[in-house]
């Protein structure tokens, strides 16, 4: 059974950093996707890595600021986010796929075949 955990959400001040963690249990190779979603838009994609051979994706909204890593031993995938921007407000979602090639695409919602829980992001002016 795939599992994805993300945690790591809080309040935080504009210009101040945050680490999200997503657990990941059940798959061997696999792409991991970091999506978010603000009220009343749409879920958008952030970040996402691929656990074979590192490829990563950004949304050029957060190129630059966010940093996301895998470490495989420990089957966790990090997004650093820095610089954080009240517009970074949202429920922040991680989502896998068993086709790590996915990320040469950017990791398309429709491509994300497994879904974790979200964890809020908070950005505070």
């Amino acid at each position: 059974e795939v599992q994805l955990q993300a945690f790591g959400g809080g309040l935080v001040q504009a210009g101040g950093f945050l680490r999200l963690s997503c657990a990941v249990s059940g798959l061997d190779d696999y792409a991991i996707a970091w999506f978010r979603q603000a009220p009343g838009k749409e879920r958008e994609g952030v970040s996402c890595i691929s656990s074979v051979d590192g490829m990563t994706y950004y949304a050029n909204s957060v190129k630059g600021r966010f940093t996301i890593s895998s470490d495989n031993f420990k089957n966790t995938v990090y997004l650093f986010m820095n610089s954080l921007k009240l517009e970074d407000t949202a429920v922040y979602y991680c989502a896998a796929d068993r086709s790590p090639k996915v990320v040469a695409y950017g990791c398309p919602v429709s491509g994300m075949h497994y879904w974790g829980k979200g964890t809020q992001v908070t950005v505070s002016s």
